[in-house]
């Protein structure tokens, strides 16, 4: 499913999109508080592999984000189904080249996102992870409306956990009356 901002596509991952994925990916700027190093064209292309696979699966995963004046990958956003957490059942993340930081693409593509999650996958609880040092995402996480829970390890790493119900997006997020 292609979902489209003002500025944005949000294309299902391909392989067709390694170069640029690799490209973002491999840089440290952009890994830093992901993995905390670069990763290799090869764990690139598996990801996009496993991406594939949820898409498969359940309907969703990992966008590649398209900047429309450009035609070029400038980063990757998901929703991902958390089958190994009930208690967060869907997390929400995003990351971007570092040359389009501080320019609005990440809560474009963010809050694109969660209206996905929230009004297409009925998604209950929306959960987003950042490293506590991290204060940009965190910050965005604020600005969508999630809620501090406080730290925990995710993913084998301490990070900082917010997230947003869904009746509290809707309410927030309601149009508004004639």
């Amino acid at each position: 499913m292609i979902l489209e901002t003002a500025r944005l596509r949000l294309v299902p991952m391909l392989e067709d999109h390694l170069d640029g994925l690799s490209a973002m990916n491999s840089d440290p700027a952009v890994m830093r508080f992901i993995t905390g190093a670069p990763e290799s064209r090869e764990a690139t292309l598996a990801m996009i592999g496993r991406v594939r696979q949820r898409w498969a699966d359940w309907g969703f995963s990992w966008w590649s984000l398209f900047e429309k004046d450009s035609g070029q990958i400038i980063g990757a956003g998901g929703v991902q189904y958390l089958g190994f957490n009930p208690a967060n059942p869907h997390e929400i993340g995003w990351r971007l080249r570092a040359d389009k930081w501080g320019q609005g693409y990440a809560s474009e593509a963010a809050r694109c996102m969660t209206r996905f999650a929230f009004e297409q996958l009925q998604a209950p609880l929306l959960c987003a992870i950042c490293h506590p040092d991290n204060r940009n995402s965190s910050r965005l996480m604020e600005r969508l409306g999630m809620r501090y829970r406080g730290q925990q390890e995710w993913h084998g790493m301490p990070t900082s956990v917010y997230d947003i119900a869904r009746d509290t997006w809707l309410r927030e997020n309601a149009p508004a009356g004639p």
